[in-house]
């Protein structure tokens, strides 16, 4: 379910802490960059009622999906809520067999090749490596040489347009983008003009 998007553009954006008054606006501004995939967390502000309004708007061109999730019984609210992707910042079992019965993708956060591998196991759709910034692109060459070549592995954490590349080069096929994407505050204009920015770096890496 997630390969179609990341092929599009394997950058998914991480709205902590929108708001649902303002969540239509960034996300257009996301879509009209080429972006594909979003992600609220659940702890944002009303985040279900901020991916109602997204898959409202924005219809099934863009995966809208949650973040942040940690509880089994969220999966199913989330799906209800018309979320199709549920994003973790660990690798609890439960969580990723409960989005994989409910029909949703499922990214887990990882951080040892045990904990990518049980993911695999219990039916991940890619790996969230993270945090990214503590372990570094010479983890992802490590891990690449041992991952099954069509598991997608995704950096999150001080991911910027300027250090992309040296994660791809080490073996990275995408990436989430946090804080240097969105911050609570930022209009759409802002949030818009820094995805064309990570939109363009993508494009330019070798």
């Amino acid at each position: 379910m997630i390969r179609p998007y990341l092929e599009r553009l394997p950058l998914i954006a991480i709205l902590r802490g929108v708001k649902p008054a303002e969540v239509v606006g960034i996300g257009q501004a996301l879509a009209s960059a080429g972006f594909a995939i979003i992600e609220v967390p659940m702890n944002s502000p009303q985040p279900l009622e901020s991916i109602r309004l997204l898959r409202a708007a924005l219809g099934p061109e863009v995966l809208v999906g949650a973040g942040t999730v940690t509880v089994p019984a969220w999966v199913q609210e989330i799906a209800q809520a018309g979320g199709r992707l549920i994003v973790m910042p660990h690798s609890d079992p439960a969580v990723v067999r409960a989005a994989k019965a409910a029909g949703l993708a499922c990214t887990p956060g990882v951080a040892t090749p045990t904990e990518a591998f049980a993911a695999l196991a219990n039916g991940a759709d890619a790996l969230k490596l993270f945090p990214a910034e503590q372990l570094g692109p010479p983890v992802v060459k490590a891990w690449r040489a041992i991952l099954p070549p069509e598991v997608a592995l995704l950096p999150v954490g001080g991911i910027t347009p300027g250090n992309m590349g040296s994660f791809v080069a080490a073996g990275a096929n995408g990436f989430g983008l946090g804080s240097a994407l969105y911050q609570i505050g930022m209009d759409a204009a802002e949030v818009g003009t820094r995805a064309k920015a990570f939109a363009e770096a993508w494009r330019q890496l070798p």
